[in-house]
């Protein structure tokens, strides 16, 4: 499985929590990331992150595109809804798309679980 991990900045430090937490789920799939949400899981948790450029610099849409190609199967992205920076990437884009090609798109740490749970079933 192909799996997006995307954070706003003030979500960076949740989801290398949530990377640590289910280290043993993400390492037997591909993952990718925006330039700093994917070099920070790297050095940070040790996961193997596929990176494409930063958010403010197209990431996401790069991401975008994998997944309207079919490349991208799940999209976690931590968004801060309240804080949200004008440099950060917008989720609409992608929420959007991921209606259309029906691929699950967690925004929250909740949602995030359930789906790496239900990965953790399917193995």
């Amino acid at each position: 499985m192909r799996i997006a991990l995307i954070a706003h900045d003030k979500k960076k430090d949740d989801i290398i929590d949530f990377a640590n937490r289910y280290k043993d789920t993400l390492i037997q799939h591909e993952l990718y990331g925006t330039g700093t949400t994917g070099k920070l899981i790297t050095e940070k948790v040790g996961l193997p992150v596929s990176r494409f450029l930063s958010g403010p610099l197209g990431g996401d849409q790069q991401i975008g595109a994998k997944l309207a190609q079919g490349e991208m199967d799940m999209i976690i992205f931590f968004r801060d809804p309240l804080t949200v920076q004008p440099h950060e990437p917008d989720i609409s884009a992608l929420l959007r798309l991921c209606d259309v090609h029906c691929v699950p798109l967690a925004t929250n740490l909740g949602t995030a679980e359930v789906l790496m749970r239900s990965l953790r079933n399917r193995e």
